[in-house]
């Protein structure tokens, strides 16, 4: 029997956050602290927790620094971090694939559970 596609998903990366997190900072090069706090809608503390997580994972580097006078964290993801969105995303497309090819044709109506998940005859 093969692997269930969710088996595939990394719960590092597969929380929402810190798959927010990877995903905006893929966006660029490099991603301010204040910018991925407002965009992800989360507070300081949190954010600083789930770039905890994925920092001592060696998913991305932060680094601290200045813009003139303002303090500023700049996160960016490494290789590694890179890797693990990538194959995050391609466990994510196995999965949907499956579920899209269980499902009935546009129109019909939904009649429960599949063959799969039905009891057997007595």
């Amino acid at each position: 029997m093969t692997e269930h596609p969710t088996s595939g998903l990394d719960d590092v990366v597969h929380q929402r956050v810190r798959l927010g997190i990877l995903a905006v900072a893929k966006e660029a090069r490099k991603v301010e602290f204040t910018f991925l706090r407002t965009t992800l809608g989360l507070t300081a503390g949190n954010l600083s927790q789930h770039l905890g997580v994925l920092e001592k994972a060696g998913l991305v580097t932060i680094d601290k620094g200045y813009e003139g006078k303002r303090a500023r964290t700049w996160i960016q993801l490494t290789k590694a971090g890179k890797k693990a969105l990538h194959d995050e995303i391609a466990a994510l497309r196995t999965l949907i694939h499956r579920l899209e090819g269980a499902e009935e044709p546009a129109g019909g109506s939904d009649p429960g559970p599949g063959p799969a998940a039905a009891p057997a005859p007595h």
